[in-house]
Parts: C-alpha cells; structure tokens; sequence
C-alpha cells in the first residue's frame, strides 16, 4: 500500500493551497491528514468517512480547511485556506481499515511521505 501526498509548497498568509493523496488502487475506511511542525509532535488536522459524508476537524483549522475524497480516483483532498504562519508544517495523509471514522494517529494503518507546507507572514 503506497500513499503519495502532493501539494505543498509556499504560500503568503491568507492564501490558499490544495493537498492531495492518492492511493494505491484501494478504497479505505477513513481517510485523513497529520501536521507535523518543526519541534512539535504530530497533530491531527482532519478526517473523512469512506462515504465523504462525515467529517472531523481540529478547532484549529476549522472553517478554514476542507477534507474531501474520490474514491474513484482513490484519492483524498484538503483544500486549505485562510492560510497562518502557524499552519506551516509537514502534511502527512493518512488512511484506515478500521470500522468508523478514526482521528488519532495509533488507529491510521498507512503513512504517506508527507509534504512541506511553508505559510510566510
């Protein structure tokens, strides 16, 4: 099981980017992203049902960010927007087998490499 995450890079505050995660070939149960900020452990951001119909956030990116997936193409999305300097992190997605949406790190089965998101003030 392979998960390639794609889309980070610089940005201005207040601006926006859109991460994605795509899988190899399979459907997951939950679908989600970490952060991870230099010094700091890893945080959740976000989680998707394997339906897309529910999601979870952290208080921090709420109204903010937006989860959302394809499961035809096998791939997860976070539209982020409103960007802060504290947002700047490494992305990591993540993805689960098990029943129900999950939001902690020791119940995600597979890691992807993560990707650098460097939000300047």
């Amino acid at each position: 099981v392979q998960l390639q995450a794609s889309g980070g890079g610089l940005v201005q505050a207040v601006g926006s980017l859109r991460l994605s995660c795509a899988a190899s070939g399979r459907t997951f149960s939950s679908m989600g992203w970490f952060r991870q900020a230099p010094g700091k452990e890893r945080e959740f951001v976000a989680t998707i049902s394997r339906s897309g119909g529910t999601t979870y956030y952290d208080d921090s990116v709420k109204g903010r960010f937006t989860i959302s997936r394809d499961n035809a193409k096998s791939t997860v999305y976070l539209q982020m927007n409103s960007l802060k300097p504290e947002d700047t992190a490494v992305y990591y997605c993540a993805a689960s087998n098990r029943i129900g949406v999950v939001t902690t790190t020791s119940r995600f089965d597979y890691w992807g490499q993560g990707t650098l998101v460097t939000v300047s003030s």
